[in-house]
């Protein structure tokens, strides 16, 4: 039998996600350096607080946005660990709501305000529509996720981002995959006046064809996607009933398992 593999789309084993919250106005400027280099983000907007102060406003949302992906952060903002159940219902169900219709699609992730979370909290996203949600404890690792509702990313873009993207780039064994999760506010480049920071990461990482530049729904998907294939005993052929198309490594060959399709391996 031979061995076979996930792969991301492409046969590609490397893909680097980005993740911002609060919605402020400095995502302009970083959505148009995304954009340069063929990077993908996924933005965390906070619905309640749209268009105060220095914030992104709806009308502006709606468009800004395309091509990247606007997740939940809750209306407000709120510490959600220390908050009633019945108040990160409505905070978490409310926030989706609205960015739904500012967007037009499903919004199925979060990330979590203020950093805070709880076991329960985990157990109940679920049951509002929540397949993912990140945390801001940086683990410095390149590892696929293990707990999607305790997502950890790689780092902030302030801790050693451009050498962790030197250490990723240098990554070839493609017997793993590797996953780099930058995470922050765009509106801390402001404050620290180091727009030249993210600047010369995305110039470094962006553009690679061995790279897969996704949102973190995209990758959610993904990894869904892979775990329906249906897999004949002796893994002479496989059937895909999602509707995107999953790569595999077969062989050391690689292979496209087609959507609504049956794909021989042998």
């Amino acid at each position: 039998m031979k061995q076979i593999v996930k792969c991301f789309p492409g046969g590609k084993h490397k893909v680097l996600t980005m993740s911002y919250d609060d919605g402020k106005i400095a995502d302009r400027k970083l959505i148009e350096i995304f954009n340069r280099y063929g990077i993908k983000g996924t933005f965390h907007i906070n619905s309640g607080l749209l268009g105060a102060g220095d914030r992104i406003g709806a009308e502006e949302a709606s468009t800004l946005y395309a091509g990247h992906e606007v997740s939940a952060h809750t209306v407000t903002h709120p510490t959600i660990a220390r908050s009633p159940r019945e108040q990160l219902i409505h905070e978490i169900m409310e926030d989706r709501k609205a960015l739904e219709r500012l967007t037009g699609y499903t919004v199925r992730g979060m990330s979590y305000p203020n950093g805070s979370y709880s076991r329960a909290i985990m157990d109940l996203l679920p049951h509002l529509g929540i397949e993912y949600a990140r945390t801001v404890n940086s683990s410095r690792s390149f590892a696929m996720p293990d707990r999607l509702l305790e997502w950890n990313p790689t780092c902030h873009h302030n801790h050693d981002v451009l050498e962790l993207a030197k250490a990723f780039d240098a990554l070839h064994k493609r017997q793993y995959l590797y996953m780099m999760y930058v995470w922050g506010h765009s509106y801390e480049f402001d404050q620290q006046n180091n727009w030249d920071v993210i600047e010369r990461f995305c110039e470094f990482i962006g553009g690679r064809e061995n790279i897969w530049y996704a949102t973190n729904i995209e990758i959610v998907d993904y990894l869904h996607a892979f775990d329906r294939l249906q897999f004949s005993a002796a893994c002479e052929f496989v059937y895909n009933p999602s509707a995107m198309s999953v790569w595999l490594s077969v062989g050391g060959e690689i292979a496209e398992a087609k959507g609504g399709e049956l794909t021989r391996l042998d």
